[in-house]
């Protein structure tokens, strides 16, 4: 079963999905990092250089599962260290907002 937040991300025209996940993406790293609200995340910053932990990307991975409803691999997250970085992997290869 697709979760409503992915099904929401394809019902938006093709331009707008990535930013739209970005926003998704963003606001898990921004409640985690403790960060104000509209707080803007860098996007080509590592996740590391802004004060993640291996303990907050694990945290982010399971909530975006749940989002999202489909696994993430953790390495992905280390291999793919900055939201933009990581953000174009789960729309490409992930969600395959493109292609839809």
């Amino acid at each position: 079963m697709t979760p409503e937040t992915v099904l929401e991300l394809r019902e938006l025209p093709r331009h707008e999905r990535r930013e739209a996940l970005e926003v998704i993406v963003a606001e898990q790293f921004r409640t985690k990092l403790l960060m104000e609200e509209g707080e803007e995340f860098p996007a080509e910053i590592s996740f590391f250089d802004l004060g993640c932990t291996s303990l907050i990307i694990a945290d982010v991975k399971e909530q975006l599962e749940m989002l999202l409803g489909c696994p993430i691999s953790a390495t992905v997250m280390f291999n793919q260290p900055t939201l933009e970085q990581f953000v174009n992997y789960l729309a490409d290869d992930i969600l395959r907002l493109s292609a839809t």
